[in-house]
This record gives C-alpha cells, structure tokens and sequence, in this order.
C-alpha cells in the first residue's frame, strides 16, 4: 500500500481468486451482498493507517450467512447479517462493562489481520496466507467471521442500505448517542462531511439538537447536510470555521471531528463552548500529536473524548439505528452516492479521496 494517485492506475487493489477455508469454531460463512468504501479503506490504501499485507479488505458490509462453524449458536444459515468492523469477544473487561468497542482480544486480532480465533482463512492464487481486514474483509464475495463479528437484521433492508449500518452509521450516529449523550435542544458543530460526520448530523438532529453546524468544503455535502438536519452550514474555504461556528453560537456545546486531522482536531476544541465537549471520530496516523490550553481544560471545565465505532455495542446498537431508520428517524439512504462494481474499485477510491462522493457500495451481481 502507499501507492500514489490516480489509484485507478497505480492499482493498490488488485482482484484475485482466493482460496476460503470453511469456518472454525465459533466462526461463519457469509456471503457479502454489499460492502461500502470508506476513508478507513482509504486510509490502508494511503499508508496513514499502517495494517498487515497482504489483506482482503473491505470493513464495512453486510451479508447472508451459508455456513456455521461448530459452536454457533446466534446465528444459521440464510440469516441477513451486517458485519461489525470490531469482533467482540464478549468475555474481556471492557466487553464486561458494556464497552464492546474497546474490546481488548478484538483490537488484537484487527491489529494482527486475523479472526478472534487467531487464525487466517484466505489463501490467494500464490498459496500465500491472507490476512483479514477488521474481521470482515468485505471486498470478498465470500468471507469467513467470527460469529462476535456479526449482528442478525431484518433481511428486508436493501443491502445497499444495510452496509451503511455497519461503519458510517454505527460511528457517526454512534458519536452523538453514546459517547455525547447530546442533549435535546443543544448546538453541535460536526467537521468533516463523509459518510461518517453526515451520520453525526442525522443523529444530532434526531437527538433533538436546536443548532446544527456543518462543516466542509464541497458545498454539495454542506447542501446534503441541511437535508440531513443542519441548520447552518460553513464552507472553510470561504470562512474561518471557528470564528463562524463562535458567531453562531458562542461556542457549540458539542463539536465533532470526523477528519481525522491533528489541526483539525485543534479546531474543533477552539469551537467547543465553555464546559462543552469536543469529541473525535477520525483516525490520524499514529505518529500525530495535537496540543491544547492546558489551562482551558480546568478553567473552562472542558472535556475531550475518543469515539470509536461510536462506543457501540453493535448486538444492541445496530438493530436500534435500523428502528430509527424505519421510523424516519435517520434517512440513511442519503448517503448512499455510487453503486459500483468490483472492477471499479481503484476508480471508486479515487473519487472518495476526491470528495466526489459519500458512500460508494460495492455489489457481486
């Protein structure tokens, strides 16, 4: 990885004919009927989010389950599945308190490119053993999870629509519900307009936030975020977002950043109200610092808090979004720009890096 653009010629992604093993104990077959491209893709593709090649990638999917491994006892087969991107052992002590995302033998198997179980079950055409990207690798027809990988849904979603849930959604709606707790009637400022901050304002608005704030460049974003629930919009290529986000509102009580950027991530704390809160969903690469007041922290009683996957517990949160979803709550079809194919996937990238597009999903038809 570390390719340089355009992907559509360097060609970071190259399709292959693997070899798929059967599943493992507490392990299962699904196959992938919609998987989306997201900027954690991105970021494997760009060598800002260093992760163990080789790889099938893809981490945002949903499927059908063919095939159960011994000792499953959640799932069978033709259940509708979306994936979640961190397996969940649910024995470790943050699976014990309730923080599924932090799941201690899930970020060790994601960070080593395997399943829970330790093991790998993609070989390609060379023999060579494949690693598994976040537990999903949903750019495969065919993948094998672990069954603390998977969340049962309503097989009456489009899969288009249903991928959505297993990233953008869960991450951004996430965001707002558990990490936040955003307050009814409170102003919230998001940064960075990508599948994942355009969730944070469905889900703010659904919240019950009186002042919504977007943030971005690409005005055709900033134009989907009012349909969304925005209430204001700033293009910071025409206005200093902080002093704009300050006029508004003195300074939000909620600010998200989505970008995964260290300035960014600064500006966002500079637009955090006086015991406000400024939350960060983005990943920049590990070796970036960001600094702050110190003083503002005491003195203005701030908080800074890491979001990731939304603090979720994907068995309760992703059925509880689909209700919300049903129920008008968040239009999360909106997010849906591209369909594509496979082939296209190096061309789909590009546009993403682009900001040419929201959520591209790739189908096997």
């Amino acid at each position: 990885m570390g390719r340089t653009q355009p992907y559509s010629e360097s060609l970071p992604l190259v399709i292959d004919e693997v070899t798929l093993a059967s599943p493992g104990k507490g392990e299962v077959l699904v196959e992938v009927t919609a998987a989306g491209l997201c900027h954690s893709d991105l970021s494997v593709l760009d060598a800002s989010r260093p992760r163990v090649m080789p790889m099938v990638m893809g981490h945002e999917a949903t499927g059908v389950v063919r095939e159960i491994g011994a000792g499953v006892v959640n799932f069978e087969p033709d259940d509708h599945v979306v994936f979640s991107f961190v397996p969940v052992c649910g024995n470790c002590k943050f699976c014990s308190a309730g923080r599924a995302a932090l799941c201690v033998n899930g970020a060790k198997a994601n960070a080593q490119g395997t399943l829970l179980s330790g093991e790998r079950r993609f070989t390609d055409s060379r023999s060579q053993t494949c690693n598994h990207h976040l537990g999903v690798s949903g750019f495969s027809q065919f993948t094998v999870a672990a069954e603390g990988s998977l969340i049962k849904i309503d097989g009456s979603l489009s899969p288009a629509t249903a991928a959505l849930f297993g990233c953008a959604v869960m991450t951004g709606v996430g965001a707002v519900l558990n990490t936040a707790n955003v307050a009814e009637g409170s102003s919230v400022a998001v940064f960075g307009l990508g599948g994942v901050g355009l969730s944070s304002i469905m889900g703010a608005h659904a919240a019950g936030a009186d002042t919504i704030i977007a943030v971005d460049q690409f005005d055709d974003k900033l134009e989907l975020a009012r349909e969304l629930g925005a209430t204001h919009t700033v293009n910071f290529l025409n206005d200093e977002p902080v002093k704009a986000i300050r006029d508004i509102t003195d300074g939000a009580e909620y600010v998200f950043d989505s970008v995964g950027s260290s300035a960014v991530l600064i500006q966002a704390y500079e637009a955090t109200a006086r015991g406000g809160v400024t939350i960060t969903m983005g990943l920049p690469h590990p070796e970036k610092m960001f600094s702050v007041p110190a003083f503002s922290i005491t003195a203005e009683e701030r908080i800074i808090k890491g979001s990731y996957m939304g603090s979720s517990v994907p068995s309760r949160d992703v059925p509880r979004y689909i209700s919300m979803y049903k129920n008008g709550k968040l239009p999360v079809d909106k997010l849906h720009t591209h369909t594509i194919g496979l082939n296209e996937i190096n061309a789909g990238f590009d546009r993403l890096a682009a900001g040419q597009a929201i959520r591209q999903i790739v189908t096997f038809s």
